[in-house]
């Protein structure tokens, strides 16, 4: 094309968090079944290997990016633009936990405030941006996918800022759902529960529960998750899956606490 744009011949995805775990997995699912994916997160080395496990195929476009630095964002959703002209699919995927096993009385305003600028103020960020180009863009729309976590639902001992985050997400998830209605823009939720990444590797050696004991839990394949995604994906603009729980089937999840 004349104005440097690449020749779309699938459909166009962003992934954040695409470094590692659910992002990384989620990214090459979508790269094996055809899409053209953009790799977004902080750690420029970690998104390049996700790149280089794709193997064959078109290559992954690498955009460093902090998504709680909005420049960041805008720098972003503006190689999308100049790149392929468009976006279908936003995986709002990165989030932070924050520290472990610090009590709510003891939780610093610093880490407090890290977790809240990633997995609400990122993700607000980078929803706002892709909302106006699947606004702006012709054809008209998209589809935004929020991760959120079993958390959303049902807290952890000592997780505030996590659980108090993950809780806002749902209500971003149904603003854009409605505020997008209009414009062909969809929005779901994904809330996962245990999968194996290197947020959760300590659950099977054991982890404190709303009791107070330390037991072990089980965990599932994040391909699992990756694939989950991919179904919502692909659905025609017209069908949404609004929420989605996908979580190892025995955790301590239903009956928590």
């Amino acid at each position: 094309m004349s104005d440097g744009r690449v020749s779309v011949v699938s459909k166009v995805a962003v992934v954040t968090g695409a470094g590692s775990g659910i992002g990384r997995a989620t990214a090459l699912e979508l790269l094996e079944a055809g899409w053209s994916v953009v790799l977004a997160g902080r750690r420029a080395e970690a998104l390049a290997e996700t790149a280089r496990l794709a193997g064959g195929g078109p290559p992954a476009p690498v955009v460093p990016t902090d998504v709680a630095d909005p420049d960041q964002v805008d720098a972003l959703f503006a190689a999308v633009r100049e790149r392929f002209g468009r976006i279908d699919l936003l995986f709002n995927n990165a989030g932070s936990f924050g520290p472990r096993g610090v009590a709510l009385a003891d939780l610093r305003h610093e880490d407090w405030r890290a977790v809240v600028d990633t997995n609400l103020t990122g993700a607000f960020l980078c929803a706002q941006a892709a909302f106006r180009l699947m606004r702006d863009q012709d054809p008209q729309g998209g589809r935004i996918i929020n991760s959120g976590s079993v958390s959303a639902h049902t807290p952890r001992p000592d997780s505030v800022a996590y659980t108090a985050t993950k809780h806002a997400v749902t209500g971003l998830t149904k603003s854009l759902s409605l505020d997008g209605r209009r414009y062909g823009i969809a929005c779901g939720q994904i809330d996962v529960g245990n999968a194996a990444t290197g947020m959760t590797k300590r659950m099977p050696a054991g982890v404190r529960q709303a009791n107070g004991e330390v037991a072990a839990e089980p965990v599932m394949d994040v391909a699992d998750v990756a694939r989950t995604v991919r179904h919502m994906a692909s659905l025609p603009l017209e069908a949404n899956v609004q929420f989605a729980t996908v979580m190892a089937t025995a955790m301590p999840y239903i009956g928590r606490g």
